[in-house]
């Protein structure tokens, strides 16, 4: 008769070959995108400094830089990517059935998303909250103010739920007036069928600027709810999701470590050992992930760092102005954090 230690051992080499081979199964994402010969992103059917194309269809913002990102690692080429438009209802299921490689589209992490649509967060790539915009005419200077308001959202978004929730605790009334699709949730703001409008607060700042008269409306102090925004991919692919999550490691690894698309040339000789094994110049991290081992070299040579994709895309060098706040590097006061390629 064999010893518990003996039957347990046996179970566990078990459990683990087919996890093993489980994994190995699975690992078919990245195979396809090479056989294609391009990333297909999702992203947002408009939203300045997040995704939004111009006149001639050339997508910028802070997800599309991610996904930028990814090109660069697996074809060392920011272009090879197609962009998939999606509105909040269609989003998670384009990623489920395989429409689209990667859904970066200024998603909240939430556990229900995870455990119940079989996709997994890789990172949070700009923390948020939600809040709301008024007409300055209103003289309303808080969302406390609101008892009675009307209020536009979009539907299939946390957003409906989290303002059940806030006017709720508040003792306050409203009138949700939904839409399918955020142009039409700013449009009938704009219109006056509404008499506010919310969403995530970055999303705010970039709806204003879609507005007829920008300058005659406030977006209100107060945060009401926690939005971890981040990309997201389909579960079962270990190594797709590890990639993924190394994109967005390896742009905020080398802001902190001074990296930046200007001079990742010269950094290549540096004494530095971190910055020697992110860009690749000692050992080969690019293997676990399928990837050359200059893969974090390309993006930051391709894309930049976390910090340059912010500034350009929703910070200070951008129409929107935003404050790093949150979103600054846990060394300089906010909780923007990567673990240590090493």
């Amino acid at each position: 008769m064999k010893s518990i230690a003996a039957t347990f051992l046996a179970a566990a080499s078990l459990a683990l070959m087919t996890q093993g081979a489980s994994a190995q199964a699975g690992s078919k994402t990245l195979d396809l995108i090479k056989q294609k010969g391009a990333l297909t992103c999702g992203t947002n059917t408009g939203l300045a400094g997040f995704g939004l194309p111009d006149d001639k269809g050339n997508w910028t913002g802070l997800d599309v830089d991610l996904c930028r990102g990814i090109a660069s690692a697996i074809f060392n080429d920011p272009t090879k990517v197609k962009y998939i438009p999606l509105s909040a209802k269609d989003r998670f299921t384009a990623l489920q059935s395989g429409e689209i490689d990667v859904l970066a589209r200024n998603g909240t992490w939430t556990q229900s998303r995870e455990a119940e649509l079989g996709l997994l967060w890789v990172g949070v790539n700009y923390y948020d909250g939600q809040g709301f915009m008024v007409r300055k005419k209103l003289n309303i200077a808080s969302a406390l103010e609101l008892n009675g308001a009307s209020v536009c959202v979009q539907q299939g978004t946390t957003t409906e739920l989290n303002m059940a929730d806030f006017f709720r605790t508040k003792g306050m009334k409203y009138e949700a007036v939904a839409f399918a699709d955020i142009n039409e949730a700013v449009k009938a703001y704009d219109s006056g069928r509404c008499d506010a409008y919310t969403t995530d607060a970055s999303g705010l700042y970039g709806s204003r600027l879609k507005l007829v008269n920008p300058d005659e409306h406030s977006v209100l102090p107060e945060i009401i709810s926690k939005e971890p925004l981040g990309p997201a991919v389909r579960q079962g692919d270990d190594q797709w999701f590890n990639l993924v999550k190394w994109t967005h490691y390896a742009m905020i690894n080398a802001e902190e470590l001074g990296v930046t698309k200007a001079n990742v040339d010269e950094m290549l000789k540096s004494p530095n050992p971190e910055i020697k094994r992110l860009l690749g110049v000692e050992g080969d991290f690019g293997k676990g992930l399928g990837l050359s081992k200059d893969w974090a070299y390309r993006i930051v040579k391709h894309v930049g760092n976390y910090g340059e994709a912010f500034n350009r895309n929703v910070g200070e060098g951008s129409p929107l102005k935003i404050k790093r706040g949150m979103n600054a590097l846990w060394s300089s006061g906010g909780i923007q954090y990567a673990p240590p390629v090493r």
